[in-house]
């Protein structure tokens, strides 16, 4: 019955004496109106503010993981607001150097990186190299051996701690693939090897374990479990990786990027770690900037069972939902504090039975056909997961900020879902 929980919505949101809700000094049904729908909102002095207290808890580690959401405007955005921007294929980065962010300033990750984009990572000059596999190493040997530049890498490490998580997104048991082991010994065996070798310059290690952390005990013991590891190598820089959760319903909170690197901070100096610390959050600067506006299309009441509320996007433009049956809220912009005592699920228009975008959504009484609906905190991996399944297009994103709505990615047309046609 409750109105939607104000914490849930960007930093500049405020509601006007209409009940319509404002983000960036914009309205967001007009935003609807002019830009159609979805339609992905982004609040341009949320995603600064996350930046700027990122970098003023962690200084030149701050590195932002682009996978959450990455075009070239929040490219720019991160590297203006000074952090690093870690990029996990060929393809994030491309996009990064495409807006400008100095070669020096990436990180490239990923457990399956290719001899092109590796090369191309050497040949720009990347600032990191994170090196995940013995066969990642012979590649990079080969092309240094072929007269590209020696990287400066980092060894990941996945530590044996198992976060409380999804399981899709836990990175840092043992069983995972990624990184090198720790307890067996294959960690000191990567780091021996690199060490040894003369085509990489090994600055540190790297290590993460997992996404949607709440619980900042875990980032703790994580540093525990390394210090023995960490210490007797004396390496310059330790990265922690990102993880930190966010709250997307009703009920949940999440500790703060300061709090984290708090814990963190602590955590080494007991540890006795006095590396260079480094930190990779995504979804913590991008999740709670943004949120998505649909048309409602159809109103279904199945008796005595449930009422469908069918949007013009779905799994196509949120994928998290049915990957890792993630929960969201809903409400109607038109009357952002109203009473929601009617309980919907809100669907997609896919061919899929789980195409849902929430499960259990409350709504306004007065919810009707070609009302816009939104849904908060999805700033991270929703665009950036989008498909165009069923050949729906993607959806458009635009930046609000002092009144003022800026398109950085324009909507697909039908003509682009044809391009790569032959």
């Amino acid at each position: 019955m409750t109105p939607l929980p104000p914490e849930l919505l960007p930093l500049t949101a405020e509601v006007g004496p209409d009940g319509r809700l404002l983000v960036g000094g914009c309205d967001v049904v007009d935003l609807a109106s002019e830009h159609g729908t979805p339609l992905f909102v982004y609040d341009e002095a949320h995603l600064r503010a996350r930046c700027r207290e990122t970098v003023d808890a962690f200084g030149d580690g701050a590195t932002y993981a682009a996978k959450a959401f990455l075009c070239r405007a929040m490219a720019a955005l991160v590297h203006e607001e000074g952090m690093g921007l870690d990029v996990a294929s060929g393809g994030e980065l491309h996009v990064a150097l495409a807006a400008g962010v100095p070669a020096e300033r990436l990180v490239l990750h990923g457990n399956n990186k290719s001899e092109e984009e590796l090369a191309r990572a050497l040949a720009v000059g990347v600032g990191r190299i994170v090196v995940d596999s013995h066969d990642e190493l012979d590649r990079i040997e080969a092309l240094v051996a072929a007269g590209a530049p020696a990287p400066r890498v980092l060894v990941r490490v996945t530590p044996g701690v198992e976060a409380h998580t999804h399981v899709y997104v836990m990175t840092g048991q043992a069983d995972s693939k990624f990184g090198f082991g720790l307890a067996s010994g294959a960690a000191a065996e990567a780091v021996a090897r690199a060490q040894a070798s003369s085509a990489v310059e090994v600055v540190g290690i790297h290590a993460h374990i997992g996404s949607n952390i709440f619980l900042l005990a875990s980032f703790a013991q994580a540093v525990e479990v390394l210090a023995d590891f960490v210490v007797p190598l004396g390496l310059p820089e330790l990265v922690l990786g990102g993880g930190l959760g966010v709250a997307y319903v009703e009920g949940e909170a999440a500790p703060t990027i300061s709090e984290w690197a708090a814990v963190l901070s602590k955590a080494c100096a007991e540890a006795g770690i006095t590396a260079r610390l480094a930190v990779e959050p995504g979804r913590a600067i991008t999740a709670a900037a943004a949120l998505t506006l649909y048309t409602v299309g159809t109103v279904k009441d199945v008796a005595g069972l449930r009422t469908y509320v069918s949007v013009d996007g779905g799994m196509s433009d949120n994928p998290r939902p049915v990957l890792y049956g993630s929960g969201y809220e809903a409400f109607l912009p038109r009357a952002t504090t109203a009473e929601r005592p009617r309980q919907v699920r809100v669907v997609g228009k896919h061919c899929e039975s789980g195409d849902v975008v929430v499960h259990q959504a409350r709504l306004p009484a007065d919810l009707a056909v070609g009302d816009i609906l939104a849904t908060p905190v999805t700033g991270a991996y929703g665009h950036s997961m989008a498909s165009t399944y069923n050949k729906v297009p993607r959806p458009a994103v635009v930046f609000v900020v002092d009144g003022q709505a800026r398109l950085v990615v324009r909507r697909e047309s039908f003509d682009d879902l044809l391009r790569l046609d032959t």
